[in-house]
């Protein structure tokens, strides 16, 4: 299959009305988009991606009127964060209504369902009667991807059409939140919107669910995750410098070069020290230090407030896989 990359609506439309996949540019990451109601064209997903079943689709639409055909039991905070928030990187886990496939929630009756703050995807999911699944356009448990480019390196001959809407603008994936049986707002992922920003919507404190898992129940939630092939480990870069001595090391800092180490083999997420930059730049940087023929990464951590919260988990599950 001969991969095409573009900015055609009504090619990546037809595609996907046809049951094949697309890969759309979104403000978080790319995602390998699906007819979310079309059964065999989610399997293509999974297939294209070699992701594991049990492992949940988010659903994109246009605007929350559109999500509520396929949800119920809608809180008051839950309007409130659409208000708040979509279109944009929140996602929210509802009840489903029957018309969603148990292949989109890995058998869950909850769905993770959000708007997407992308002009190009929006106007697409506009134009179609069905809502999109789509997880991030690439081999599952590699770096995601930010760039129609980074996209075609993982999917190549895998899928039809890249809908290129250039590089994203926030560069992690959309904070997931959902509410427990007894009505209490859970935090699923960390994202592309603080914690500090959804608890200044709703007036009140976010509990954390447990945050990684080899069974998860919201998209995201895989313990191994995001990882480069060149073995990565996160720490204090004095303390993990002296581990590795002999060994050709690349570094990523959050916001400083480090004096013991060339320049050239370090990448600064965020020279200003902007969170939300550094968040914007880690998956190009992860992917850039992964090409460059390292015996190691070392990564530090950033602040852990805001999207440096986003960032760490990342960088966390990144490491995860090397050390198993």
């Amino acid at each position: 299959m001969k991969t095409e990359i573009g900015i055609d609506l009504t090619t990546a439309a037809e595609h996907l009305t046809k049951g094949e996949l697309v890969a759309i540019p979104t403000e978080t990451v790319y995602g390998l988009g699906a007819n979310a109601l079309n059964e065999d064209a989610l399997l293509k997903i999974y297939a294209a991606k070699n992701r594991p079943q049990f492992n949940p689709l988010i659903m994109h639409v246009a605007s929350f009127e559109q999500a509520k055909k396929f949800i119920k039991d809608i809180s008051t905070e839950a309007e409130q964060l659409a208000a708040a928030f979509w279109p944009g990187p929140l996602t929210m886990l509802f009840n489903k209504q029957q018309t969603v496939p148990d292949l989109v929630t890995a058998g869950s009756k909850r769905v993770a369902i959000r708007v997407p703050n992308h002009p190009l995807t929006l106007q697409l999911l506009s134009q179609l009667d069905f809502p999109v699944a789509a997880p991030s356009a690439n081999p599952s448990g590699y770096v995601s991807p930010t760039t129609a480019a980074h996209v075609y390196e993982g999917l190549n001959d895998k899928i039809p059409y890249i809908l290129d809407g250039g590089a994203c603008g926030v560069g992690v994936e959309s904070t997931i939140v959902g509410w427990n049986e007894e009505g209490e707002i859970e935090l699923y992922r960390l994202g592309g919107i603080a914690v500090e920003q959804i608890e200044a919507v709703i007036g009140k404190k976010i509990k954390h669910h447990k945050k990684v898992t080899d069974n998860p129940s919201a998209p995201g939630q895989l313990k191994s995750h995001y990882a480069t092939h060149t073995p990565l480990y996160l720490g204090k870069i004095n303390e993990l410098l002296p581990q590795f001595e002999g060994t050709k090391i690349f570094l990523i800092n959050f916001q400083q070069y480090h004096p013991h180490i060339p320049k050239e083999q370090q990448f600064i997420l965020s020279a200003s020290g902007s969170k939300d930059e550094a968040a914007k730049n880690l998956f190009r940087v992860l992917r850039e230090v992964d090409s460059m023929n390292a015996d190691i990464i070392l990564a530090e951590l950033l602040p852990d407030e805001g999207l440096g919260r986003a960032v760490n988990d990342r960088l966390e599950r990144a490491q995860h896989i090397m050390k198993e």
